[in-house]
This record gives C-alpha cells, sequence and structure tokens, in this order.
C-alpha cells in the first residue's frame, strides 16, 4: 500500500532545504541587529483565540481553518496565522510588565489554511513574522516596514514594490465604513455571496474580493484618505517622512486593505515585480493592529508587525535568479584501503567532526575508486587516503581536489593540520 503526501503540503529534501535555512538565517541576523527576538508558540490553540483575534467575518475563520476537537471537548485549531499567537503569548505571560518596551519580537514556523493548493501557496506553509508591541511612535511603524524590505534586499531581491495606506482610527474608520455601505448597498445584489454577507459586518473587506475586482463600484469606492480625521492624516504623514528619510521607497494606494479584522492606521504590502513570478504577486503583508491586545484580554496596547511566506520569498529569488550562497560540499572525506585502515578511519572522521570539520567516508565497502567517485559526489574539498601500510608509518595521504596537489602528513597532526588549511 503507497500512501500518499496530503494535498497542499511538501517534502523539504535536502539540497532544497538548505536554502529554506540560508533565507531563515539572514531573516533572524537582521531581526538581531534590530533587537527583536524570538518566540516560539504552540503549532494548535483555542479556536476562540481566532475567531475573535483574525475576526470571525475573515475567510480565514470561515472557510480556511483547520478546527478539531480534542477528548477533553474543547475547540481547537491549526494556528492559521502567528500574530493572534504571539499576542496570546504576550498576555498570558505579562510580557507587557517588562521593561523594555515596546516588546520586539519575531517567529518562524508551520502556518495552516485550507485553501485551494496552487503555485507557492500551500495548505501547510512556513511564515517568517515580526511583532513590535506597546508603542504608538509613527518611527515603529516605519522600522517595522524598513525590517521587512532589509530581510528581501539582503538576499539579493531587486524588483520589488512597497504599498502603503492609512486605515485611520476608529473614528476614521466608522466614517469610512459608512460611506461604504451607502456606495455598495444600492447594487450589492450585484456581488458575491461572500460580499453580501460582508457590506453590514465588514464594508472594507469587499475591498478586498477577488471575484467582484473588477466591478465598476470597486474603482469609485470612497478612498479611506478622504475619511481620515487630522490626528490619523499626520500619523500616515509622520510614517511616509520616517520611511523617506530611511530612503525606503514607496507608493501610497488608498486601495489596499488588510484582509484582517484587527489592522488600523498603517497598512503595508510588499510585492515582487519580477517578470514571471505569477499572477498574484505579494511577497509580505502588515500593518498596526492597536486594539488586537484588548480583544485578547490584555491591557490597552498598541502593535503593529508583517509576516511573510518562505515559499513566495524562495519562488521570488528563482524568479529573479538570485544564486544563493549554498555551501553543499563536506571539506574532508576519507578513503580507506585494508581492514586496519578502514577500522582507523571511524576514529579520525570521528576526530575530524569533533574538531568542527564536515567529513565523510565510505560506509558501503567501495573499492578505491568507487569511493573517490562518492568523495566527487560529496563535492569534497580535500580526500585523505589511508592503506594499512600508511596506517603502520603514522602517515596519511591528503590530495586538494581544486589544485590536485598532494601532500603526505604525520597522523599526529593530520586535524590541526586540516583545522589551518580549512582556517577553523
Amino acid at each position: 500500500m503507497s500512501i500518499q503526501i496530503p494535498r497542499g503540503t511538501q517534502d523539504i529534501l535536502p539540497g532544497e532545504v538548505e536554502k529554506w535555512q540560508y533565507v531563515e538565517e539572514v531573516a533572524k541576523t537582521l531581526c538581531h541587529n534590530y533587537q527583536y527576538k524570538e518566540i516560539r508558540t504552540p503549532i494548535f490553540e483555542a479556536s476562540e483565540l481566532f475567531t475573535r483575534g483574525v475576526g470571525d467575518t475573515t475567510d480565514i475563520v470561515q472557510k480556511e481553518m483547520y478546527m478539531f476537537e480534542d477528548r477533553g471537548g474543547r475547540s481547537l485549531a491549526l494556528r492559521p496565522e502567528g500574530t493572534a499567537s504571539v499576542v496570546r503569548s504576550f498576555v498570558g505571560n505579562k510580557m507587557f510588565g517588562h521593561p523594555n518596551q515596546p516588546t520586539k519580537l519575531f517567529y518562524s514556523g508551520p502556518m495552516f489554511r485550507y485553501e485551494r493548493p496552487q503555485a507557492g501557496r500551500y495548505r501547510q506553509f512556513v511564515q517568517f513574522g515580526v511583532e513590535a508591541l506597546g508603542s504608538e511612535d509613527p518611527a515603529i511603524d516605519a522600522e517595522v516596514i524598513s525590517l521587512a524590505i532589509g530581510i528581501y534586499k539582503k538576499l539579493g531581491l531587486t524588483q520589488l514594490k512597497l504599498v502603503i495606506n492609512s486605515l485611520g482610527d476608529a473614528g476614521s474608520r466608522n466614517a469610512h465604513r459608512d460611506a461604504l455601505i451607502n456606495h455598495f448597498k444600492p447594487r450589492i445584489d450585484e456581488f458575491c455571496g461572500d460580499c453580501q454577507n460582508r457590506l453590514e459586518k465588514n464594508p472594507l473587506r469587499i475591498l478586498d474580493c477577488k471575484k467582484d475586482r473588477d466591478h465598476e463600484l470597486m474603482s469609485t469606492a470612497p478612498s479611506i484618505l478622504d475619511y481620515l480625521n487630522d490626528e490619523s492624516k499626520q500619523y500616515f504623514e509622520k510614517v511616509q517622512t520616517h520611511l523617506s528619510d530611511m530612503d525606503v521607497e514607496f507608493v501610497v494606494d488608498p486601495t489596499l486593505v488588510r484582509g484582517l479584522d484587527y489592522y488600523n492606521h498603517t497598512a503595508f504590502e510588499i510585492m515582487s515585480d519580477a517578470e514571471g513570478f505569477g499572477a498574484i504577486t505579494t511577497l509580505c503583508g502588515g500593518g498596526r493592529y492597536n486594539g488586537l491586545v484588548e480583544m485578547i484580554g490584555g491591557p490597552e496596547t498598541p502593535g503593529i508587525g508583517f509576516a511573510f511566506s518562505i515559499e513566495r520569498l524562495l519562488s521570488a529569488l528563482e524568479a529573479e535568479g538570485v544564486e544563493l550562497p549554498i555551501e553543499q560540499g563536506v571539506e574532508c572525506f576519507i578513503v580507506s584501503l585494508g581492514d586496519e585502515a578502514k577500522d582507523y578511519a571511524v576514529k579520525l572522521l570521528h576526530n575530524l567532526r569533533a574538531s568542527g570539520i564536515s567529513s565523510e567516508k565510505d560506509y558501503l565497502d567501495r573499492k578505491v575508486k568507487g569511493q573517490f567517485k562518492a568523495a566527487d559526489r560529496y563535492e569534497a574539498k580535500y580526500v585523505a587516503v589511508i592503506g594499512d601500510n600508511e596506517l603502520q608509518e603514522n602517515k596519511i595521504n591528503l590530495k586538494d581536489m581544486a589544485t590536485g596537489e598532494q601532500e603526505e602528513i604525520n597522523l599526529d597532526h593530520f586535524v590541526d593540520k586540516m583545522k589551518t588549511k580549512l582556517g577553523k
């Protein structure tokens, strides 16, 4: 019986997983430079966390969440996104009481959404995200945005487009909400069922509809920028000033909305303009979510963050032809001839590895020619050859595979000699 991998998931195999490790390490290093600390939260949470935090009018909650009941009758869900879990932890662990504020966190891990799989989109996907909790300063908005764009640029992407918008404060959003209802209501029967349900609950999400995006009312819908009060306008202008001072290029798009209910003020997306990347160009989305912490049971605490899919990041790198500097080969491969030398190679291999040298040997009892072919497949920098005779003489032969040069080395000094050659 052959068991197939579940639809919408993937195996990330050796040769490919090194790319994942590299991009994650680059992102983590940059987060460290910005003083963001890693947080790890459970893969499943109480379903209520997402229905309350993400919003019960969103597609994520209504259509895409993997929910199940445990043996105690509790409703649980595989996490569809990371922000709600981070905020739950922030509240539960009273991080708001820590002396260093704002609390700056990053996370990386699998998320789960039941949606139609397509290129770069899976039902289990890996998301990298950042959250900054505890500051209403527009400078932290600009910092978070610059960190997001900085990760992409550090990895070598150049065909990027940053789009920003303001969703305003509660007063601005309520005024805009009323305007949207008045705009769409007379012809709402021309829209899909989802949009009809959203009209009274969350009309802003009509603007995010993929089915009706070409409807003529979409292009004439009231702009949120026309309903921003003075405070919201000043906030948005300050964010733009900071970004300009950082030399971060951006475009203001009043039609940009975020799909989750908790966003307000700054919203942004980073898109790929690379030719052949695909119809869905969004790489990263984020924004400010003042009010989410209180919604999840914490004190009044402003927040802002972003998240991106590692899968889509790798697709963008491929679309731009960016080659990541991945070291695939081993530093030393041991070729042994004779039973005594074969046994000694086990100890020697251990000593090399204990000294931080990536090493390998033959485990299939191949002939010398087969062992050298294996060394080539492992892309070995050096091949160390030892036979029973060399072992008796306490010597080993070392070949530099790039230059072809060979030398004979005393076995007592071999590991130290290798460390010197490799700069360790």
